[in-house]
Order: structure tokens, then sequence, then C-alpha cells
């Protein structure tokens, strides 16, 4: 089995009087294919963890390796890079642009790759359609109920084949129903072969998930896999 990602040892840590160790030797390995839930209590680690993964913030120490490649050494320009071709990001806050509408917020997931405007919006009607939104394309984000925002950005996390969808809190700002259908929608896709990392809060969604990593005070404590 291929990672997806890999954290070797990471160690994070924050300037200050005194610093601060957000990861301390955090080690984790996350398979192609994989659907996995990181949970733990405010100030664990999730967020930074998280943002390491992501390639958003480089490591004080350790290894990161996402889809084969080694990221800690590189440079600005091909971390960009490797976010943009490997790497899904759905956030609490959804993180849409209002004055464009659903298809070319997704399509907006593809521009970092130079893709030409008509590929982007062929990939972006797919992406649509594989979270049930292909009715709401010409609509707005304020036009749309929160828990369709979060649908629209998943659908733009995922409109580039990623190796691996990172989602932080993707419920946490829908309410219980809606809650339940990206969870649902989330399987959904994990099920068609999507390599999906959701962290959260909440202990019944990760215990609800097919493998669930524990965090506290920056370190892994524990990795369950459903029997």
């Amino acid at each position: 089995m291929t990672a997806a990602l890999v954290l070797d040892r990471v160690t994070k840590r924050y300037g200050g009087s005194p610093p601060v160790e957000a990861l301390h030797a955090a080690s984790l390995r996350i398979d192609t294919g994989e659907l996995v839930g990181v949970v733990g209590p405010s100030g664990s680690g999730k967020s930074t963890l998280l943002a390491v993964a992501g390639t958003l913030e480089r490591p004080t120490g350790g290894r990161v390796v996402v889809a084969g490649t080694a990221v800690e050494a590189m440079n600005d320009r091909d971390l960009s890079s490797m976010r943009a071709h490997h790497i899904g990001f759905v956030f609490q806050q959804f993180c849409l642009l209002p004055a464009l509408t659903t298809l070319e917020n997704v399509a907006h997931g593809l521009l970092y790759r130079g893709a030409r405007a008509d590929v982007r919006r062929r990939a972006a009607r797919e992406a649509l359609a594989a979270v049930g939104l292909s009715h709401r394309e010409t609509h707005r984000p304020s036009e749309l109920s929160g828990g369709e925002c979060q649908r629209v950005a998943i659908a733009r996390a995922l409109v580039g084949r990623p190796s691996i969808i990172l989602a932080d809190e993707p419920t946490g700002n829908v309410d219980s129903t809606h809650s339940a259908e990206i969870m649902t929608l989330l399987r959904s896709l994990h099920d068609r072969g999507a390599t999906i990392v959701v962290v959260t809060h909440n202990d019944a969604i990760a215990a609800s998930l097919p493998r669930v990593v524990r965090l506290r005070d920056g370190g892994v404590v524990g990795d369950r896999r459903a029997e």
C-alpha cells in the first residue's frame, strides 16, 4: 500500500517566551484510499498537524512526505505546486468567494495548476455532480444553505483529484442534519477511492470512521482501526 501522507517525528515550535511546542515528535502514516479521523481536545495540536500536513506551515523538525515526496526542504514555489496538485482542503468556514458562482468557485480550485478555462469548468461540473449540486451551478454562496456551501467546498477540494483531502472540522458550521449529510458524502467519496483525513473535536464523528487517530499535548496517543 502506498502512502498518501507520512509525518515522521514531526515537531512544530512557535517562538515566544517561553516557546510553544504545538507538535512533539508526532508520527502518522495515511495510506492511499484511507478515511481517517483525527480527534483531540482543544490545544492538542490538531490544527497545527493539519497545517503542517497540508504544507501550509513548515515543521521545526522531522519529515513530511506527501505523495512520496519529502516536502520540508522545498522552497515556497515548489510547495505551492505540491498543494495545487496533491492536496485538497475543506475548511470549517467554507472559504468560498462570494462574488463567484458555485461553478466558478469550484473551478477556482484548479487555477494554480495553469489549466485552461474550459478544462477547469468541465472538471468543476464533474465535481459538483459528485456532490449532488449540478442544479446549483449558477448560484452564489449567499443563495446556498450552510450544508450546500460545505458541499461546494468539498467539490473544490476534490476537483483536481488530489492525493489526499484534508478536512478541518467540516461539520463545525452546519446543523446536525447537514452534518450527517456531509459525513455521508465524505464516506461516499471515500468509497469511490478518495483519501480523506477529517480533523474534528467531535468524538462521535471520529468514532464513526474506519480509523481514529487521537492527539494529546502535540503527540499521537492513540491509533485505532475498526475491526
